[in-house]
């Protein structure tokens, strides 16, 4: 689980030009906030968005929502060292639904497999292109998002694979 914050501005990908282009781009920076929970086998995704702030209740309407799921399996949710992800609130509520909650070790983003996601959803969406209104970028956003585990499966699987790279012997040298 993790947040993404997608910016309602440009991203170009690569530009060459010999003389002055003018690029269409969206004025404002307007954001659309995504809190996603990545299923590490199917890879669907469920998400709460919102225009403002990702916070405690954003990430307790999304418990409620894997809680309503009903699955009878144990659920574990992998969790970097957000504040808001941490508080009473949210481990209250956790700890009521049965779902244990995972912290990863601070700055290791590469070992939450949503991060991959967010890279592949920011260049299938972001990248290179061009809306016209925000409402066109947050469906453009939102379905991708919701064809994950159809539309975009062959990609996804090479990437959303479960091998990371682990070291067994770790040696540490002070500068």
């Amino acid at each position: 689980m993790d947040a993404a914050h997608f910016v309602f501005a440009p991203f170009l990908g690569y530009l060459w030009s010999f003389s002055r282009l003018f690029v269409r781009a969206p004025s404002g920076r307007k954001r659309f906030n995504v809190l996603g929970a990545l299923n590490a086998i199917t890879h669907e995704v469920i998400t709460v968005t919102n225009d403002s702030y990702i916070n405690a209740q954003s990430v307790c309407a999304l418990l409620m929502q894997l809680a309503s799921l009903h699955v009878n399996i144990p659920l574990t949710l992998v969790l970097d060292n957000a504040r808001y992800q941490k508080c009473a609130v949210v481990q209250e509520l956790a700890a009521r639904l049965h779902v244990e909650l995972l912290y990863l070790p601070s700055y290791s983003p590469n070992l939450n497999l949503i991060e991959r996601l967010w890279k592949f959803v920011k260049k299938q969406c972001l990248y290179s292109k061009y809306y016209a209104d925000d409402d066109a970028f947050t469906k453009a956003i939102s379905y991708c998002l919701q064809h994950t585990h159809d539309l975009h499966k062959k990609e996804l699987d090479s990437l959303l694979t479960l091998r990371f790279q682990t070291f067994e012997k770790v040696q540490i040298i002070n500068v």
